[in-house]
């Protein structure tokens, strides 16, 4: 399997491209931030509880009277 060998020259990391690494790994975090934050009513709601509408407190109060 010498063919996925990669030789010497160029398994070489420079300060350069970790700086690239943490920079693309911060604007990741900071992108996932920002969507979630503006996303944040639909997700509660997804998930929320559902509140009841006047209908439901009609034939709530109106089956307790019977």
């Amino acid at each position: 399997m010498n063919f996925l060998e990669l030789p010497k020259e160029m398994a070489y990391l420079d300060p350069g491209s970790g700086s690239l690494v943490l920079q693309l790994v911060l604007a990741a975090l900071l992108g996932l931030g920002i969507f979630v934050r503006s996303q944040w009513r639909k997700i509660k709601a997804l998930f929320g509880r559902k509140e009841p509408t006047q209908q439901d407190k009609d034939e709530n109060d109106s089956a307790g009277q019977e």
